[in-house]
């Protein structure tokens, strides 16, 4: 399937969960699974190519081994590794790189777990716990970020600290761009990134539209994924996680738009990884953002959880349905 650049991939939930994690019909209810189109669920989506894995969806090649490196290491050890395969003509092939972080996460299925991945992946020896992307953490450069295997969550991790490393080449024209353009070292320094396997060095994915935003009547359209997002970022502040789908569903009486709780996906979507508090693209017009936002989707892993974008730092966590934790921001499209 032919996608655009810019395009925002389906998360993977394919059920719909009560506030107490109990399955239950799609049908009005506003979650993630009640509208997904099954993209990130197409058998035939990965195709193995001897020791290699072509993802036909993103068009990043990946090792079929997920351990290449067979034990975790520090963020720089991992970055070294890569570079040593470059050297060795791993597999045929010397462009690897560390993923960033969108490229790592394109990997996480929303509808499994242990690991969160599609059904039909091909790939052997995948840890269950955390990987290493090329991407610092702009809230706190002596961090970079890791996605969880297990789960499928994505937090920053201390560089000294180890993770695993998963090494991809080939480059996406549907993943967006990080939004990272500055280098750092294992203690947080901004450094030259001539020659280094970074994020901030590579650069890799869609590039952004400029202006990336633009404000209509009807809301603000993000020219690089065309979702419509509303004006306030903050609908009915803090709130459970279903007061936060039937917030949008009574907003929706009023409008003209079709309003609804965006997925983890679309959230993510938003983040500039060269910013913090809030890690969106540079003079963004939104008014009132807050601090963490509930998506529809819900976690596979606890089904009493859905995911939450923490918008001050650019994390995808999970947050319990019953807690009046966090707030809502509806999206519409895309155009």
């Amino acid at each position: 399937m032919t996608q655009r650049a810019g395009h925002v991939l389906e998360t993977g939930a394919n059920e719909c969960y009560d506030v107490l994690g109990n399955r239950m019909d799609c049908r009005d209810s506003g979650q993630d699974a009640a509208r997904r189109d099954s993209v990130s669920t197409d058998p035939d989506r990965f195709r193995p190519q001897g020791e290699t894995v072509h993802d036909t969806l993103t068009g990043l090649h990946w090792p079929r081994r997920a351990d290449v490196f067979t034990y975790p290491l520090s963020w720089p050890e991992t970055l070294n590794e890569v570079a040593r395969l470059n050297k060795t003509n791993y597999l045929g092939h010397h462009d690897w790189r560390l993923p960033n972080r969108r490229e790592l996460r394109s990997l996480i299925s929303h509808g499994a777990k242990n690991p969160a991945l599609p059904e039909s992946h091909p790939f052997h020896n995948v840890f269950l716990g955390w990987y290493w992307t090329s991407t610092t953490s702009a809230m706190a450069t002596a961090y970079a970020w890791r996605v969880q295997m297990q789960g499928g969550r994505m937090f920053y991790g201390k560089k000294t600290d180890p993770g695993m490393g998963w090494p991809v080449r080939g480059e996406s024209i549907v993943l967006p761009r990080t939004g990272q353009t500055n280098c750092h070292d294992v203690s947080g320094n901004t450094m030259d990134c001539e020659g280094c396997l970074q994020d901030g060095a590579l650069q890799t994915g869609a590039p952004w539209p400029e202006p990336r935003f633009t404000t209509r009547e009807f809301g603000i359209v993000d020219r690089l994924t065309r979702l419509v997002w509303h004006a306030s970022a903050d609908l009915a502040g803090p709130a459970h996680w279903q007061d936060a789908l039937n917030a949008v569903q009574k907003l929706n009486r009023d409008s003209d738009i079709v309003w609804r709780l965006p997925d983890i996906n679309e959230l993510e979507s938003l983040v500039d990884a060269s910013q913090s508090s809030p890690a969106l693209p540079s003079g963004h017009p939104f008014a009132r953002t807050a601090e963490a936002y509930w998506s529809s989707t819900t976690s596979f892993y606890e089904t009493d959880w859905a995911y939450v974008l923490y918008m001050h730092k650019g994390a995808v966590g999970v947050g319990f349905k019953q807690k009046p934790e966090f707030n809502c921001w509806p999206v519409a499209g895309p155009l």
